[in-house]
């Protein structure tokens, strides 16, 4: 008796290659494809494992959201670390964290970038048995999944392909395993706590994905509207006798490609010649110009509010203007509110790391912060204030002559 091919494919047993685990009549969606079952499970990062790619995209494409991003990052980083110098393996470690000659400062501002972007970061620890050095080592996030055990973060370069083989693999800290060159290696996986996430952190603004979109999609509408040179959207009549379609379409293609612009906003129809009617254009109007750019203004402003941020810590002006005095009050909030906490999320595990595993006394690291406009000293006089701010001054006048403590 035959076999359908339905029933053909049912009785065939599934290869090496395909590694696919069945649970319930269903595939399991945790598993990696054509890798070992002993690395490839892993949970998945979004629905289709990509949720990293999407946010690293959209960052490259709205300006105030990167903005946003690097400002942030930039003010967790401080300006530098500051420790007890008594101690020459914790100066080691601040001055140089690995084996790539990276400070201390320059690591934990790759893990606040990563963090402010997807919700999560990873430090790799590096040490020996004797433990006789430690090497702090900032792993892309994007590269990184929690094994399904979670137990361990595997690292594969690009996980769009979803069938990594032999991944990198590490223990999640304080666990060590050995390396094939026998150096002792640990994972940290900071995350964002988010309701309802167990595996994965979520990021901050992630209310604000949509509007991120449509900061981004006013944008390219004002690249498109200057690659047309602003010129008018429309239909253009052309009168031309054609003895066959392909002939009409010829005539067509020509008259886009020299007239249409980028991405191109004249439709071009060609019809028979006429003795009483002529080529013309028939214009298209919008009065809409206004609502795009309320629009994006809107957008703008919603993209900080769900970053918890500041407008003037990142450059964009309020309705009154610029004010130095803002910039000084909105930075005291956001170091009371959000980068003091940042900071101490970011060092704690590591301070834990320097003092369990290697006995040394890292209280002391601490982050320096500095605020971006730097209060003039009250024995500065007027005059000179006004000259470092690069304003009119005038050293003979009176009133600048005055001391800054008097006004």
């Amino acid at each position: 008796m035959t076999k359908s091919p339905i029933e053909t494919s049912r009785m065939t047993a599934p290869t090496k290659k395909q590694s696919v685990k069945i649970i319930h009549n269903r595939i399991d969606p945790y598993i990696v494809q054509g890798a070992t079952a002993e690395n490839a499970l892993c949970w998945k990062w979004g629905e289709d494992n990509l949720f990293p790619y999407a946010l690293s995209l959209l960052s490259r494409r709205s300006t105030v959201h990167r903005r946003i991003m690097n400002d942030k990052a930039n003010y967790i980083a401080g300006k530098g670390i500051s420790y007890a110098p008594e101690d020459a393996r914790l100066a080691q470690i601040v001055e140089i964290a690995n084996g790539s000659g990276e400070t201390l400062r320059q690591v934990i501002r790759k893990i606040a970038f990563d963090k402010m972007l997807f919700g999560n970061a990873f430090l790799e620890i590096v040490t020996d048995q004797r433990r006789s050095f430690v090497s702090l080592f900032h792993q892309d996030a994007s590269k990184c999944r929690l094994s399904k055990d979670k137990q361990h973060i595997l690292l594969y370069h690009d996980w769009k392909e979803y069938a990594p083989k032999n991944p990198k693999k590490l223990p999640l800290y304080p666990v060590f395993e050995q390396a094939k060159d026998g150096t002792l290696r640990s994972i940290v996986h900071y995350k964002e706590y988010e309701p309802m996430f167990e595996n994965y952190g979520i990021p901050t603004y992630i209310a604000g994905l949509n509007v991120s979109a449509i900061a981004y999609k006013t944008d390219k509408w004002n690249i498109s509207r200057l690659d047309n040179s602003f010129q008018l959207s429309g239909i253009m009549m052309l009168d031309a006798d054609v003895d066959s379609d392909s002939e009409a379409e010829y005539i067509l293609r020509q008259a886009e490609e020299k007239f249409a612009g980028k991405p191109g906003q004249v439709m071009f129809l060609v019809k028979g010649m006429s003795e009483k009617e002529n080529s013309k254009f028939i214009p298209v109007t919008s009065e809409n110009e206004g609502d795009w750019k309320d629009l994006h203004a809107q957008a703008t402003n919603d993209i900080v509010v769900a970053h918890s941020w500041f407008r003037s810590l990142s450059g964009l002006e309020y309705s009154t203007g610029f004010s130095s005095e803002r910039i000084l009050h909105e930075y005291e909030i956001a170091l009371n509110t959000l980068i003091l906490g940042q900071q101490e999320e970011l060092l704690e595990p590591i301070r834990s790391v320097v003092e369990n595993q290697f006995q040394i006394d890292a209280s002391s690291v601490q982050i320096v912060n500095r605020p971006p406009r730097e209060p003039r000293p009250g024995y500065m006089r007027v005059w000179e204030a006004r000259k470092a701010d690069g304003l009119p001054f005038d050293e003979n006048d009176p009133g600048q002559m005055l001391f800054l403590s008097q006004i």
